[in-house]
């Protein structure tokens, strides 16, 4: 099911808009409606990671507490981190 979304606009910038709407062969609304979407695309990327984020912590600590979690000295997380970065910049 299709929604209507209004919202107000002074006129000047509402001509505006439909001016560059219309250069790019397109109709306000259909400008209004690609924002709109673009949003929802956007948060449903954050809220996807947000979700991911929450199953990874709540992972890490079932290991911590079933005594399953691996520590790594701070120098050790360097290293290994300066490993990663570098296979990734010599794959980019």
């Amino acid at each position: 099911m299709d929604t209507r979304i209004q919202f107000r606009v002074d006129e000047e910038t509402k001509r505006l808009a439909q001016l560059m709407a219309e250069s790019q062969g397109r109709t306000l609304s259909d400008a209004c409606r690609e924002l709109t979407e673009q949003l929802a695309e956007q948060q449903r990327k954050v809220m996807t990671h947000d979700q991911w984020l929450t199953e990874q912590v709540n992972a890490a600590f079932s290991k911590l507490e079933s005594d399953q979690a691996e520590f790594v000295s701070h120098d050790e997380a360097r290293l290994e981190m300066e490993v990663r970065k570098n296979r990734i910049r010599n794959i980019g």
